[in-house]
Order: structure tokens, then sequence, then C-alpha cells
């Protein structure tokens, strides 16, 4: 008979409870969804990864350009392919660049080794030497790339301000990387400039070979990894 009465009670109760439940719970307005229960466990998807071991990034790896974009950036940034008159330039030199020529090799490297490094080099130093040099001539800042902030004649780059060397390596960090310098690096690439522009004055012969000033910003910037990387 205890029995009995016990089940009877805990029925009477478990009724209870979904009664007040029930009454608890206002029934859904009209255009108003009803809440669905999340279905992800934990351990159903990969966490992001560390910051800290990416370089502050938790979306996907850099990659290096291939071949073909290396071309056009060199041209958009610089003013100039990277085509030499010996034919030793960024064509003769694709393969070792990375170009697959689907004989032996049916995908592009893109990994930032050594060999694409020096090849890289070498070909920063021609294109900013040359572009460089051109500009030195060019008396209309709107027909210079590199130089194109700079007054309309110059010659001792030392006598630019702060100002003027500022502006330069601004514009030339944004062309080339789509960013621009700014604090403690910007102050860094400005003693760069400055100490290659003593450097030239440096020079007996006549003229002195000041736009080796403006390569040597060139050069730095195209062989720096926001270049090479996107």
């Amino acid at each position: 008979m205890r029995r009995l009465v016990l089940s009877a009670a805990l029925l009477a109760l478990a009724s209870g409870c979904m009664k007040s439940e029930e009454k608890a719970t206002p029934p859904p307005l009209d255009g108003q969804l009803e809440p669905v229960a999340n279905p992800h466990q934990p351990g159903d998807f990969e966490p992001l990864p560390d910051p800290e071991a990416q370089g502050g990034s938790v979306g996907r790896q850099p990659r290096r350009l291939t071949v073909s974009q290396l071309d056009a950036a060199i041209f958009q940034a610089v003013g100039r392919r990277w085509v030499t008159p010996s034919g030793d330039g960024i064509d003769a030199r694709a393969t070792s660049l990375g170009r697959a020529d689907y004989a032996l090799v049916a995908s592009e490297n893109t990994e930032p080794n050594l060999v694409f490094a020096k090849f890289l080099e070498d070909g920063a130093r021609y294109v900013c030497l040359e572009q460089a040099k051109a500009e030195v001539a060019q008396t209309n800042p709107a027909l210079r790339t590199l130089s194109r902030t700079l007054p309309g004649t110059w010659g001792d780059l030392r006598k630019l301000t702060d100002a003027q060397v500022r502006e330069y390596l601004v514009y030339n960090s944004t062309r080339f990387w789509g960013s621009p310098l700014a604090g403690d690096e910007l102050t860094r690439w400005v003693n760069l400039f400055t100490q290659a522009a003593a450097r030239v004055e440096t020079v007996t012969t006549n003229p002195k070979p000041r736009h080796q000033a403006l390569a040597v910003v060139c050069i730095a910037m195209l062989t720096d990894s926001r270049f090479i990387t996107y």
C-alpha cells in the first residue's frame, strides 16, 4: 500500500512540474522562430590557430607570388619589366624562379627558397638601377615612378627636408607593398635613405651617381617579403 501511495505521489509531482513548465514557457508569436539548439558539440570543429605562432595572423599562411604575378608586380611598382639586353631577365629565369615547364614539372613552385631570393635580388638590382638612372634626367615628376614626390629638379639628396624624405618613403612603400611605412619603421627607412644619400656624395666621379640612393630604397623594398607575398 505504501508503494502505491508513493508512486501516486511521484506521478502527481511530475505532472505538476510539467504543467508548471508549460505555463512558464509562453507560446511563440506569429512570425517568431522557435529557438533551435546548437547542434555543434565541443570537438566537432578545429579551433583557430594560435596567432602568436603565425605572425599575428589567424588566417591562411602568406603565399609567394608566381612568376607571372612577380613580372606584373615589378612593372607596376618600379615602372619597367625585368628584361635585360643580354636576355637573362625574368623570362630566361622563369624556370629557376618556379614556373612549371609541363615537361618535367607540372605545377608551379611558390616556395620562397634561396634560388628564388638570389635571382630576385639580381632582378631588383637591374630594374631599380635602370629606372633610377632614367628618373634622374626626368624633370617632370608626373612622368617618374620612384621619385614622383621629389622636386622637379634635384641634386644633392642630403638637402631634402625630413618631410620630403618621409613623403618619398611613404609613397614608395604604399606603391610596393600596399601599406605605408609608419612609426619607428619609417624612421629606420629615413636613416637608410639619408645614409645612402651621404655615401653617394663621397664618390669622386663626376657626375655623382645620385640615382644609386633611389635604387637602394627600391631594391630593399622589392626584395622585402611584403612585396613577394600576399
